[in-house]
């Protein structure tokens, strides 16, 4: 699969701006020599999730070892692999390894105009980062920012605050921003944090995404400024829980004016 340039959808298509996340785990599911290649599986998914943008955590985009291992190993990184017909992929690496690199990245069905990376890596052993990516919604610019948080809480704590001053520092305070991604957060300690910086996601009802064999806890979120959230879920059912560790989370929100 490749993305290409086409026509945004007009408003009566698309009323709501419909924003999915996912941690992917590498497209790949299992250890050692019974490890499965799901890359392809999660290419249709994405697809049926017919989001306007698809932010995606745990993307490789090259992997010597896995490519040599896996016959069907696709030949384009996987955010390119992964973005469907019509939607440009942005892609940024966080990690590099002995064999490749991984990162965050975004598949978006309107035009993207800018994008920048930041490293929010805390210590020496989590290399993480930030996605940045200025989308054009109609008349409007909108900022998604990919994240993928540490597993250490004083780790979250600090690329939490750190998240929120790059925020200050690179947009307007007016204008309509999205943070999406794997949080990692077990409590509640982090969306407070939002909350008082004045970003809102849907929580009329659990939306449990991890594990995905039989989900527990909200570790992947939207969360928005300038844009009315108005509903999230997460897909059921055994296909979706063999593709990765996490589920994906998918939220609407108003376009507005």
């Amino acid at each position: 699969m490749t993305a290409t340039q086409a026509m945004p959808p007009t408003p009566e298509q698309h009323p709501v701006l419909r924003v999915a996340t996912w941690n992917i785990h590498k497209g790949v599911q299992g250890l050692g020599p019974v490890r499965r290649l799901e890359i392809h599986n999660i290419g249709h998914a994405v697809e049926q999730l017919d989001a306007d943008m698809v932010c995606l955590q745990e993307v490789r985009r090259m992997h010597r070892r896995e490519a040599r291992h896996f016959k069907r190993w696709p030949d384009l990184p996987q955010a390119e692999f992964l973005a469907p017909e019509g939607y440009e992929s942005v892609y940024r690496t966080n990690a590099v390894t002995r064999h490749g690199e991984h990162g965050n990245a975004l598949l978006s069905r309107w035009p993207v105009l800018s994008h920048q990376h930041e490293d929010m890596s805390d210590h020496r052993f989590e290399q993480r980062g930030l996605l940045h990516v200025q989308v054009q919604v109609l008349a409007r610019c909108v900022h998604v920012l990919v994240v993928h948080l540490g597993l250490l809480p004083a780790s979250r704590v600090r690329q939490t605050a750190q998240l929120l001053r790059y925020i200050e520092r690179h947009i307007p305070a007016q204008a309509p921003v999205l943070v999406a991604g794997d949080f990692n957060d077990w409590g509640t300690g982090l969306g407070r944090r939002m909350a008082l910086a004045g970003f809102k996601e849907w929580r009329e009802q659990p939306t449990p995404t991890f594990p995905a064999r039989l989900p527990l806890n909200q570790l992947d979120h939207v969360y928005a400024r300038g844009l009315q959230p108005l509903g999230a879920m997460v897909p059921s059912g055994r296909i979706w829980r063999r593709m990765s560790d996490h589920l994906p989370l998918v939220a609407e929100f108003a376009l507005g004016a």
